[in-house]
């Protein structure tokens, strides 16, 4: 996924880590294999290769992380959408740079959301309409997960893992204390932290301008994508956090929320009870925030 995962964990002094560092790796590659944009062969390019209206066979992993991508698409009235690789291509945010012809093609696209034109049916998926698929928005989040229950299937139930600043929390730190996870300040020249949560079996993630954007002109445009537009989202918190049962959750729902805006974001996550914490970036330089959800 271009990025690094990491574990930390609890066992008895005379287990041999490698095993269970052989498993977890083979975690994350099979999400890699089967999800990933940047590799021609993976599942996930096979169907985007694929004509439409034909029925393709896709894995159990990875059907189970389209459809969570189109109930969160729905839930969020498009602004969570698997659909936009065409414009995350065009952007310069996936595998070739920026292209002029490209964006403008992308931004006068016609576009519906990917809930309405991807249908799956028991381990096969077919597209009723043009649709790039990009899973970027979720599956860092998915892979956390596959991590965490790749722990538990090794017997292993205190852990903290994590892809990218995603992160899961399984159980609690040998002590009885829960597992602490620094939420960043939204600085693009240096990391620290903006508060600090406490977490017992659950995930978090977080989506920002701050780390993954271009420079046009004298904007800076992030990288997360609105389907109105097939281009970056223009008004944005500089970031959400985004606090779930799990790690795919939190990553779909924080993008979702970031394309939303503050206040319709925050009216959304009200709505449904979601944790959520948005960071604003104000002019003269201060940071505000507003939570969302009974941690927050």
């Amino acid at each position: 996924m271009g990025t690094r995962w990491t574990a930390l964990f609890f066992a008895s002094p005379e287990r041999d880590p490698a095993p269970i560092r052989e498993a977890l790796q083979a975690a994350v590659e099979e999400v890699d294999a089967q999800m990933s944009t940047w590799k021609p062969d993976s599942d996930l390019m096979r169907l985007n290769a694929a004509a439409l209206d034909k029925w393709v066979a896709v894995p159990e992993r990875l059907a189970e992380v389209l459809r969570l991508g189109l109930e969160i698409g729905k839930a969020s009235g498009g602004a969570f959408d698997i659909g936009l690789g065409d414009a995350v291509n065009a952007w310069g945010f996936g595998p070739e740079e920026a292209a002029p012809d490209r964006i403008r093609a992308a931004m006068s696209a016609k576009r519906q959301p990917a809930f309405e034109l991807l249908e799956l049916d028991d381990g096969r998926a077919r597209k009723r309409g043009p649709l790039v698929l990009d899973l970027n928005g979720i599956a860092k989040g998915y892979g956390v997960d596959r991590l965490a229950q790749t722990l538990a299937e090794q017997g292993i139930e205190a852990g903290l893992v994590g892809i990218d600043g995603e992160m899961r929390a399984s159980g609690l730190r040998p002590d009885g204390t829960p597992w602490t996870i620094a939420i960043e300040s939204p600085d693009p020249l240096r990391r620290t932290p903006h508060s600090i949560l406490a977490l017992e079996n659950a995930s978090v993630a977080t989506s920002g301008d701050y780390r993954h954007w271009i420079d046009l002109g004298t904007r800076r445009l992030s990288h997360t994508m609105d389907l109105s537009r097939g281009a970056p989202v223009v008004t944005s918190p500089a970031s959400v956090t985004v606090v779930a049962r799990s790690c795919a959750e939190a990553d779909g729902w924080a993008t979702a929320l970031m394309v939303r805006g503050p206040e319709a974001g925050g009216e959304l996550a009200r709505k449904i009870r979601l944790d959520a914490l948005f960071l604003m970036r104000e002019n003269c330089g201060q940071v505000t925030s507003f939570g969302t959800g009974a941690l927050f």
